[in-house]
């Protein structure tokens, strides 16, 4: 009579159904993504907040502001400059911006029978701030330095993201489900690595939060001279712990 013994896992045998399950999702996010983008270019979707991109060439740097965003590819490559330093993701990465920076960005990988990819969601600080005071933290928060990050993609994030994208084939469950979705998108980015990057540029008092308000003046008044003592002021800081704190999460002065 013979007993019938279960073979262990082996020890890379979990790590390797995840990453087979991330391929899944991206080879299936690709699909949407060339149905709903099909040419070069950027299309605003009827979700709200998300944006597809695709681009066949590898071209110069353009210059743009980005938003607070968290952005993903399914194929190809992309570098972002902010300042004096640079980001390279792919598809195995995605991006996190958590306050409206001036920046370049560049396809590095791309061709026209392999395009490259992605998509970005445009992130609320209110429904940051609304999901963070209902997680628990049991540490303080980590200092961040930046306000832009990449860190590697979960096959948490990437589902969510790719719920989020089937729903451009069934429009009609956009209203009730893309809320939830997002919801759940977020909720991932901010229990994970990056979280902390979110939980501060949202987080009332926090430095993050008090430069994202001197950014947000500049924004809306792009026309008027740069007052450093009003800056200081709206960011409730001294003028040199604005030009501090401003520098290390931009990687930019206030006169840049």
């Amino acid at each position: 009579m013979y007993t019938a013994v279960q073979t262990p896992p082996r020890p890379n045998d979990s790590s390797a159904m995840e990453n087979a399950a991330l391929i899944r999702q991206r080879e299936e996010l690709a699909r949407i993504l060339r149905r709903h983008c099909p040419d070069d270019g950027a299309v605003d979707t009827v979700i709200p907040g998300l944006r597809l991109f695709r681009g066949s060439n590898c071209d110069a740097p353009t210059c743009a502001i980005m938003a607070s965003v968290f952005a993903m590819m399914v194929q190809g490559a992309k570098r972002i400059t902010v300042g004096e330093e640079t980001y390279d993701y792919d598809a195995r990465h995605c991006l996190i911006s958590s306050v409206d920076l001036p920046m370049f960005s560049r396809i590095t990988c791309a061709s026209a029978s392999e395009p490259y990819l992605g998509l970005a969601l445009l992130i609320d600080p209110l429904k940051i701030n609304e999901l963070a005071a209902a997680i628990p933290q049991n540490r303080a928060l980590e200092a961040v330095d930046r306000g832009i990050a990449v860190g590697t993609l979960s096959a948490e994030i990437q589902g969510a993201a790719l719920r989020l994208a089937r729903l451009l084939d069934t429009p009609a469950d956009i209203p009730v489900l893309a809320p939830i979705i997002e919801r759940e998108l977020l909720y991932r980015l901010l229990t994970g690595a990056l979280g902390s990057r979110l939980r501060q540029a949202a987080a009332s008092g926090s430095h993050s939060h008090q430069i994202v308000r001197a950014i947000d003046w500049l924004k809306t008044n792009l026309d008027q001279p740069i007052s450093i003592d009003r800056l200081a002021s709206l960011s409730n800081m001294s003028k040199s712990s604005l030009h501090h704190h401003f520098k290390a999460l931009t990687a930019m002065t206030q006169s840049s």
